[in-house]
């Protein structure tokens, strides 16, 4: 690992804060122009040598990454809910996830098959490899901050590829510690690079770079567009997992128990804090108001509090900014004629006014007109929306910019595959919540992104090199 910190003066620090409680975590270093640049430098020494290793050899290493997470499940994971906020049970599944993701890469890094492919002239032979693309720079954003570098750098490594990473300044702890176990399972130094702190000092620095190969990010739409548009100038190849907009979609013959599960759980996991969340909820007119009473009532079950706390199933939201949007989407609905149904407010509890916590909320009589159905909400809100017809749902919910993820429920097999083929999304759950997994594809349609991740996402680090021989007979 590159030791870029040396560089940085000790007085430039970034203070990780628990939003749950307002407590400072940590302090870490804060990288400088000077940083980026010494990484890019170390990662491209470390290429000569990483791409030359066998698949075989960094397969074994990838396996022993997977395994040292899942030793250190516990510790990581009660770090990123004290770094980030998420409730346990998510911190769990997102170390889970992560282990998953080097197991998986593991195995293809021992499967980059090229081909030989048939010529039409009888003394000539053709041969296409797939090589490491270079030196590739990750940057990461908050609400995943162990799952999203593991999802990127597995699949890196398992290529061949070195890297830069930029985890996000108000969630960096479980990169370092990713870092650390590198280290222990024997990636060698300058293979990945850390380095933390503004976007303007290091990742201008990797986008202007023709050193720099490819670019993966997870993260805003705008900014996403920001960064493809930095990347043109040197032609990298770009990876972008990007917002989202997601429909629920229940039709009138879905297993509501299964629905209303499957909707709270999307809903509300990492308290709505992920790009694949529920955001626009539609229910058929005929089992909306059954829906509504069921669902309403299990949200106001969810406990709410310190996400340290296993109990507890809702917990804060990453800073002010975020509480602030909140209040926007309610009043904004509620004045458009919207019914408030459950929450719809800051936390005022004495053990919770100290963090960034929102009530679970549920928002009826929703209508296209308003602000929640237009823009990613990213908290623990959910509006309900009444159609009619399957025609109007599937309009209404293509009717976005966004195409990450959907979810739709019936028992009807033919509307399953009409409905699955209609909707302009990249992943879709058919009566599944959590259509998520290591060896299924990951990827937007539309402005939610390009390229995939997961499965087949190894060969975003790849490129394609044909060989013509010439032979004499």
């Amino acid at each position: 690992m590159s030791r870029t910190d040396s560089l940085i003066e000790k007085d430039q620090v970034i203070k990780v804060k628990n939003p749950a409680t307002g407590e400072l975590v940590a302090e870490v270093n804060k990288g400088r122009k000077e940083d980026a640049i010494a990484a890019i430098e170390s990662a491209k020494v470390a290429f000569a040598t990483w791409s030359r290793f066998t698949g075989l050899e960094r397969s074994q290493i990838l396996e022993k990454i997977a395994q040292r997470i899942l030793d250190d499940k516990d510790r990581l994971a009660q770090l990123i809910t004290k770094e980030m906020g998420k409730p346990l049970v998510n911190a769990y599944y997102e170390v889970e996830s992560s282990a998953s993701y080097f197991k998986w890469f593991a195995e293809e890094a021992r499967r980059v098959y090229g081909e030989q492919i048939p010529s039409s002239v009888r003394n000539k032979r053709l041969l296409a490899i797939k090589q490491p693309i270079g030196v590739i720079a990750a940057i990461t954003p908050w609400n995943f901050p162990l799952q999203m570098l593991s999802r990127k750098l597995a699949p890196a490594l398992a290529a061949g590829c070195t890297g830069l990473i930029r985890p996000s300044n108000q969630s960096p702890l479980s990169a370092l510690e990713l870092m650390k176990i590198f280290v222990e399972c024997g990636v060698p130094d300058g293979v990945v690079n850390i380095v933390i702190g503004a976007a303007e000092e290091i990742t201008d620095v990797w986008l202007s770079s023709p050193d720099v190969k490819k670019i993966s990010f997870t993260g805003s739409t705008e900014v996403g567009i920001e960064l493809i548009k930095k990347s043109a100038d040197t032609v990298k190849k770009v990876s972008m997992e990007l917002g989202g907009h997601a429909p629920f979609i229940v039709f009138e013959d879905a297993d509501l128990d299964l629905a209303v599960e499957g909707a709270i759980n999307i809903k509300f996991g990492a308290s709505g804090q992920q790009c694949v969340c529920a955001n626009r909820i539609y229910v058929h007119a005929s089992v909306h108001d059954e829906f509504v009473s069921r669902f309403t009532e299990k949200v106001k079950q969810l406990p709410v509090g310190n996400g340290a706390d296993i109990h507890n199933r809702v917990g804060p939201l990453i800073n002010q900014s975020a509480l602030d949007k909140m209040e926007e989407q309610v009043q904004d609905a509620i004045e458009k004629g919207a019914v408030l149904l459950h929450g719809g407010k800051r936390c005022t509890a004495d053990h919770l006014k100290q963090g960034n916590f929102f009530e679970p909320t549920v928002l009826g009589e929703v209508d296209d007109t308003m602000l929640i159905t237009k823009e990613e909400t990213f908290g623990p809100i959910a509006p309900i929306m009444k159609f009619e017809k399957e025609e109007e749902v599937l309009y209404r919910a293509n009717n976005t910019n966004f195409g990450l993820a959907a979810y739709f429920y019936t028992n009807d097999l033919s509307r399953s595959h009409r409905v699955f083929e209609t909707l302009e999304y990249g992943i879709i759950g058919i009566n599944d919540a959590a259509p998520f997994t290591v060896q299924a594809p990951f990827g937007g349609w539309k402005l939610s992104g390009l390229g995939i991740e997961g499965a087949h996402g190894i060969d975003e680090y790849l490129e394609t090199k044909v060989g013509s021989f010439l032979m004499s007979i």
